[in-house]
This record gives C-alpha cells, structure tokens and sequence, in this order.
C-alpha cells in the first residue's frame, strides 16, 4: 500500500486501446483516466464537442447500490459536478477552431474512505490527454484546499474536510490558476488568496510529474486542424459592416434589440459579400460570413471596454445594473421573494418539512442526507426560446449546488430551526448571472419564511477582457460580456466574507495571482452595495411563519420510552399520527429520544403532545386518572388509565350503588374518578 500523502501514476497496463490511459492512486484510491480523440474534425458542430464523464462505482467501496436496481444509472449529482470540474479545466487550454470529438473518462476503480477521488480524476484526466499527444495547453492538476485550525491542507482527507472551514477545489498550470469551485465559511478575500497560493504550490509538481511521464513514455502529437475565420474574410466583413457594429455596440442597449441589431448586420453582410450564390468568388460560405461577423462583434466590444471605459449598456467597469426585488410574492408557500437585477430575474420559494423530507444520499464517498438543498431551474421562455422542459440539465445542477453551497453556512442549525427546508430558484429572465440572482433570492426567501439565518447572503458575477498588458476588470457582467470576455468569476458571501465561489477562465494563460486580488476586491464592495438593497426590502427575518407552514415541536422523552411511542409494527405511531393529523419522526442520540412533531396548527400539535406524555408517564401512587374500562371481571374492571397503561380497579372500590350497573356495562363504558 502507497503512502497515502503520495500521488502516483502508471500508464501502459490498463485500457490500452485507448488513446490515453492513466491510473491515479492515492493510499486505497484509485482512478482509470481515459482520453479518447477523433482523428478527423467535425466542423458541422460550430464548436469544441468534448465530452467528460467522471463515474464512481459501488463496487470500489465493496458495496451494492441500494434500491430495486442493483447497478448503477444515471449519474448522481456528484458525479455530475466532478464532470464538470473536469471539463471547465480543459476546454479553455485546447486552441480556438479544434472541432475534433474528446471523450474524457474517468472511473474510479477503488475508494477508500479517507481520500475522495474528485481532483485525482482533475489530474488523471489532463495525464491521459498528454498521454494521448492532445493539442492542449496542459498540463493542469487539480487539487482540494482545506483548512484545518488555521492551517492550509491540500487534498484534505474525507474526515479533515468535515472540520474544515475551506472546501476549494483548484485547477491550474505551473504558471496559473485556471479554475476555482467550493465553498468557505466566511474568509476574508486576503485568506481566500492564501489559499489559492497554497493549491497553486501543489499544483506545480504535479504538473511537473506529467511531464515526466510523457517524457517516459514516448509520446508523439496528433496530427489535427483548427477551423478558424480567414482573416482576409473577417477583413471584407470589417469593411462591410464594421462600422455599423461599432455604431450599434455604442448605441442604447437592451438585450432583445441588441442582439436583433446584430442578427441584421450579419444578413446585410452576407448579402454585399454573397448576393443570392452559394459561395464568394473566394470560396467563402454565409455561415463562414457570419463567423466573421461575430468576431468584428467581439472586437468591437472588447475596445469600447478598454479603450473607452464603457461597457455594453453603458456602464462603467465597476456599476451593478439597477436592482429590483419583493418578499413574500406567493401566498401560499412559506416564503417566497422575486430579485431582479438589470434583466435577470429569479423567483424563489421555500418548502418547509420535517426530517423525514430529508433528501438521501447514497454516494460512494458519502451517505449523510441533507436536510438543506437548492434546486435551480433555466425554462427556456426567461431567454425568449421555444424548447422542451426535460430534466435538469448539468449546467442547472451546477448552479444549484453553487447557490446551495453560497447559503448553506448561515442556514440555522437543527436546535435553533428544526425544518428541512428546500428552495426553488425559477429562473424567469437570464442575461448574466442567474445562480448569483438565486443566491440574493434565496437567502429573502428564506427571511420571508421566518428562517432564522444568521446574516443574509449576496452574490455578484466578475468579468474580464485582457488584450495584453490592457485589462479590465468587469462587476455584475452581462450574458455578452460572459460569452466574449476572458473570465466568469462568481463570489458569494455575507458583509464579513466570501462563502462560495466559481471561476472559469476563456484564456488559455490563466489568471494571475494580481488580477485575482482585483477581482476579488471589486466583487466585495459590489456585494455590499447588493446587501445595502437588500436590507432596505427585508431588515431582518420574519417575526412569524407562513400560516400555511407546517410547525415543529420537539419534545425529549428517555430512550426506554421510544418502543412504547412507536409500539408494536409502529402500530402506536401510526395511531397516533392519523388520530391527531401530524407526522412524527423520532431520533435517539445519547441516550434521549428526540421526537419531532409536524402539525399544519397548534392545536393537532398540542394533542400529539398530550398523546406522547401520556405514553411515557408512569402512574403514580394516590393519583386519580381518568380512564376507559377495557375488561370486567368478576373481581372488578381493568382500565386503560394512560396509552397503552392498564390499571385493576378492585370490586372493593367500586361504589356499591354502581356495582350492578357497572357489571352490566359495556366493556368499553366509561369509568371516571377510578382510583388506582
């Protein structure tokens, strides 16, 4: 067995039909990176067709997948991200009009419990595509930064990330940070550059060991082609339209004309350089044409930005769009607020219940339910298209999980709000930065519900354009200025620091450690200025909850009694859940039974916990109940004097003028003031 700090990789055993194929081990974990590349292009697809696929079998923990199905589906929601992660990191590094097929595979074939397998596969997959003499700008590695009693640990084991108050997942080069995911509790963003100081010390080695391994192993490069616009076209298309495209980037904005605008230029180029033929004398095509085009786009944009200072709808680097926002829009859910920014807007919702809504996790790495979850929905009418609703797409599952890890550590805990609470972010307009609408509309859901957070949560979207030594840093960016500029950085955070964040670079080079700080020092103050608005629409959390949502009352019993509540088959439970309408759920931890009731009002509540008393009391000596006859006999009456209790009233104590009557009586007649 390896040492488990040690990273090893070995090629030329496993998968070798593969263009690349590598293991990452480290102690009991090990992954199978594959990469596999088309020898031909295939331009018809108008972009870089790579796909990435991280799986984690149950059979590399020794266990059997749980439910009917005994093998594994589709892919969990960590497997989903994984992919992702993967993903982000490599397209930037492959160059610009590669149309060659990828497929990138990443199987873990062992996991131990201490060490996840997520950044192995990071790494593994940038080793297989130098295996496989892919045209990228790699190598990368992928490292996890923790931090633990305030010190940085990379690649944290399993149990240390659990007391960790960093979760960063880092991806970079030897000479820059290409991605950034996870989640903090709180860092200022001086700590929030230590630690990407810290990965990025990591990362070099292992960078440095993939090149080694190519070196051993004799690699060659593929032969392959990038399909680009000629630049002798992009030249007659400037000297078509270009000067309209400028007038038109400068003009008044809004999403739908602007992009109308554009759509026209691209038909009036085509029809000066093409007319009604099929090709220009030249052998340009009208798709060709309209590349052309949109790079004049991207041109004209990115010099308005530097050269100008002005951006697309005429702010400035550093301006949030106007902001709009309301609590409490639903009536009948138990929280609900709308919050729009420029023309991004979301609706979000909260559903409260109890631990039994708990949302289960059977993972290779982790099987702890989440009683706190966030689902993210794109409908494709908030960007004005006609499509299908399907399932969550991985791009929704992604902005889930990054609004869900923003809110998640000021969530109360189970003793202060003992709910599973659930939010819906509808995402009704999109352009720019959805997830960090979701996050400011969630967190004035959630004070509208009454949910006592400790302190609201904002999030704002940073660009880049870089042109050399020409930079601008862009706050609060716009769907255009994501597509054509060079970086998505999304913070989230509270007034005191940053609680989740997600960075993807369109350059190969990276980002340096300087553009980094700025960016991260502008996205501080332009969150402050999102939290000023937002505490202007709701000071604080609601004083009282929705009438519609269900209320949790708790009551503590001793571990003895937790039989006699549930009863025989669950019997008792039942009873009394239908009897009194709640749900109750029970849980033992350290000796006690914690019973939780859901009741829609006081009342059913107050009679569950009359019932639940009365279940675990033990009758007392001289006491008088009151309770309902069960058998009679001929030496007195047994009588149910508590739930499930039965008590002998002697015929001795029976008054004598009732005695006849009681004998004739019902078994069930009811007998008051019995004395036991």
């Amino acid at each position: 067995m390896p040492d488990s700090e040690e990273i090893s990789f070995e090629t030329g055993r496993l998968a070798k039909q593969a263009d690349g194929s590598v293991v990452v081990r480290r102690g009991g974990t090990m992954v199978l990176c594959t990469a596999v590349i088309e020898d031909e292009a295939s331009p018809e697809k108008g972009f870089f067709p790579l796909t990435v696929d991280y799986r984690e079998k149950f059979a590399a923990g020794g266990r059997i997948p749980g439910g009917f199905m005994k093998r594994e589906g589709r892919p969990n929601d960590k497997e989903t991200l994984s992919s992702r992660l993967i993903d982000r990191a490599i397209r930037p590094l492959f160059p610009d009009g590669f149309y060659h097929q990828a497929h990138v595979i990443a199987y873990v074939l062992s996991a131990d419990p201490e060490h996840d397998a997520d950044v192995l596969a990071g790494t593994g997959a940038s080793a297989a595509l130098m295996m496989a003499g892919a045209p990228f700008d790699g190598p990368f590695a992928e490292v996890r930064v923790g931090r633990v009693d305030g010190e940085y640990v990379i690649n944290p084991t399993i149990e240390q990330v659990e007391s960790s108050d960093i979760d960063l997942i880092v991806a970079g080069k030897e000479d820059a940070i290409t991605m950034v995911e996870g989640e903090m509790d709180e860092v200022s963003e001086d700590e929030m550059l230590e630690a990407l100081d810290a990965a990025h010390d990591a990362i070099r080695p292992l960078c440095q060991m993939q090149h080694r391994l190519v070196e051993q192993g004799d690699v060659t490069g593929m032969d392959y082609e990038t399909i680009t616009v000629s630049d002798d076209l992009v030249d007659k298309a400037r000297d078509a339209v270009g000067d309209q495209m400028a007038d038109h980037i400068r003009d008044s904005y809004d999403k739908d004309s602007f992009y109308g605008g554009v759509d026209d230029l691209k038909d009036e180029a085509v029809q000066q350089l093409l007319g009604d033929a099929d090709e220009t004398p030249e052998g340009y095509t009208e798709d060709e044409i309209r590349d052309a085009v949109s790079k004049i786009e991207s041109e004209s944009l990115r010099e308005m930005i530097l050269a100008d200072g002005k951006r697309l709808d005429g702010r400035g680097h550093e301006d949030i769009r106007d902001l709009w926002m309301e609590a409490g829009t639903l009536p009948r859910v138990h929280g609900s607020a709308v919050f729009t920014r420029g023309e991004t807007q979301v609706l979000g919702s909260i559903t409260l219940g109890s631990s039994k809504d708990v949302q289960p996790v059977d993972q290779v790495f982790d099987e702890e339910d989440k009683p706190f979850f966030l689902h993210y929905r794109f409908p494709p009418f908030c960007v004005g298209e006609a499509s299908y609703l399907r399932g969550p797409k991985r791009r929704e599952i992604g902005h889930s999980m990054l609004a869900e890890r923003a809110l998640e550590p000021v969530i109360p805990s189970k003793d202060d709000f003992p709910y599973t609470i659930r939010i819906n972010a509808e995402v009704l307009e999109s352009n720019g930065s959805s997830s960090m609408a979701s996050v400011c509309a969630g967190t004035l859901a959630l004070m509208d519900a009454g949910a006592p957070i400790e302190k609201p949560v904002a999030g704002i979207a940073m660009g880049l354009v870089q042109e050399g030594d020409d930079t601008a840093i862009l706050t609060d960016i716009l769907g255009t200025e994501d597509h054509l500029g060079d970086m998505d950085f999304k913070i989230t955070g509270t007034r005191d620091g940053i609680t989740a964040c997600q960075m993807d670079i369109k350059i190969s080079g990276g980002l340096s450690r300087d553009l980094l700080k700025r960016a991260l020092n502008q996205s501080s103050e332009a969150r402050g200025e999102i939290l000023d608005a937002m505490h202007e629409t709701m000071p604080e959390p609601s004083a009282e909850m929705s009438e519609h949502a269900p209320r949790l009352t708790k009551v503590t019993i001793d571990a003895e009694h937790i039989g006699a509540v549930i009863g025989p088959g669950g019997s008792v439970i039942k009873s009394l859940e239908r009897d009194t309408n709640t749900s109750i759920t029970i849980d033992e931890e350290e000796g006690l039974g914690h019973i939780t009731i859901s009741a829609t009002n006081a009342r059913d509540a107050d009679a569950a916990i009359n019932r639940i008393k009365q279940l675990v009391a033990e009758p007392e000596e001289g006491e008088t109940y009151e309770g309902t006859v069960q058998k009679i006999v001929g030496f007195g009456a047994f009588v149910e004097i508590m739930p499930g209790k039965d008590g002998l009233l002697h015929i001795s104590e029976i008054d004598h003028g009732y005695r006849a009557a009681a004998v004739r009586s019902a078994p069930h007649a009811s007998l008051m003031c019995a004395r036991v």
